[in-house]
Order: C-alpha cells, then structure tokens, then sequence
C-alpha cells in the first residue's frame, strides 16, 4: 500500500547531479529548506506518458505555479544524472529543475520505490506528485496502486487547482510560418507584446504546405491557433486580440 507522507519530512539525501561537467552533490535540505517546492515523481526519463504528458505540462505551468508562491518545480526520477540533463534537454523543460534519483535513495525513504521488472526497469518510483514547504510535505497526489502506469492525480492542472484554484491558466498557442515572411513577423510581434507564449512552426522545417492545408483548409502563413480554435492570419489575429480586450476590461 503506497503512503501518504503529508505533515512528514521530506527524506534526507544526496542527489549527484551533473553541471558543466563536473559532479555537483545536493542535499535534500538545499533543495527544500526554507522554500515553497512543487515534486513530481515519474517512473523514468523518455517514457510515453512522462514525455508527452507529465513533464510538458509542468514546464508550461511552472511560471503559474510561481506566481502564486511556489519557488521551484522539481521532477525526480530513479535515472541517473547525465540521462536526467539529457532528456531535460530533450523536451526543452528548463523552467523545471530535474533531479536525478539514481539510486533510489529518496523514493525508497518516500515510500514511492516499487518494481517494475517486467518491463526490465528494476525498482522506480511510483507516479506521484507533492507540495512542499519548507521540507515538509504538505499535500500528496498519489496515483492509484494499480495495474500498469496510471496517470490520474498527480498531472499540473490538479497541483495548480490545489493551490490556486482560481488561477488563469496560459493559452495553447501554435504559428504556423514560413522564414522571410512580414506577416509572420507582425503575427509573432503581437503575441509577445500581449506577452503569450506560443510554438511556432516554421514551413519546410519537418513539414510542407500539405499540412497547413489539411489542418487550417489555407494555404498561407501566418495561420494562427488559439486553444484549440482557429485564429487565422495576422490581421485576424490582431481583431482577436483587440476584441479579448475589450471583453476583459
């Protein structure tokens, strides 16, 4: 039976990390002491569900998080330290600080550590996620203890609604364009001065206009996606923007 450690300190070990090459050790109160600290804890670096789901979600909420209190967005995971930095790298997750559990030692003292030998991983940590102040666990979402890799309770949108509930969350935003483009620019230019992030994908870089057509029935760039929803060029994208102001105010 996995256990819920909330009102407990968080164990104290030595994380062996990895920094411009060199060795760096950290200890459990350098990382937790004195700070607001937001864990999730995964089976292991580049799986499936931890890679397309878990991570990503938690490096584009980490600004969020911070704005209500939190000081550091932890992922900890039974890899070693050079896998750890390498997937960090991987997705492109710098706003979360990865922490190599290579070991096992703090998932072992968390309770956390289970087998996973019929995928021949050994002992991991189970999928879970908490709040912690000041080394002491605060609040715990712990995935249920079933069959499989379960993925229910422990996602960034139930931390954030745990300790702000009210919190707006940022836009998905995707810019398809091609390079050499004014449009695009202006379309880009936009959203960073309404400061909104957004991904852009630039035309012929791993796709063609096939793609753009397929997914917006246009052919030209900028088209802009918003949410889920289709924005359009940049002239479209600038009414929106002007009309989402004026309902807020």
């Amino acid at each position: 039976m996995l256990e819920n450690r909330e009102g407990q300190n968080v164990p104290q070990v030595i994380f062996r990390t990895r920094r411009d090459h060199e060795w760096v050790d950290v200890t459990s109160d350098e990382m937790f002491r004195g700070k607001t600290v937001v864990v999730f804890s995964l089976p292991g670096a580049f799986t499936p569900t931890c890679s397309s789901t878990h991570v990503p979600r938690y490096n584009q909420l980490t600004t969020i998080f911070k704005q209500h209190g939190v000081d550091e967005v932890i992922c900890i995971s039974v890899n070693d330290a050079f896998v750890m930095n390498e997937w960090r790298n991987e997705q492109k997750a710098f706003n979360v600080t990865f922490l190599p559990d290579g070991n096992g030692d703090f998932s072992r003292g968390m309770g956390m550590l289970v087998p996973k030998n019929e995928l021949g991983f050994g002992d991991r940590s189970w999928r879970y996620s908490m709040l912690v102040k000041d080394g002491v666990i605060e609040k715990m979402f712990i995935e249920p203890d079933v069959p499989g890799d379960p993925f229910e309770a422990s996602d960034a949108d139930t931390m954030l609604a745990h300790i702000a509930p009210n919190a707006a969350k940022p836009l998905d935003v995707t810019v398809f364009t091609r390079e050499g483009c004014e449009y695009c620019v202006r379309a880009k230019g936009l959203l960073r001065d309404a400061g909104i992030q957004f991904e852009e994908l630039i035309l012929n870089h791993g796709y063609t206009e096939a793609t753009i057509r397929a997914i917006s029935g246009m052919s030209t760039v900028p088209q802009v996606f918003i949410n889920g929803e289709h924005i359009g060029g940049s002239e479209e994208l600038e009414a929106y923007m002007a009309n989402t102001s004026r309902n807020a105010a």
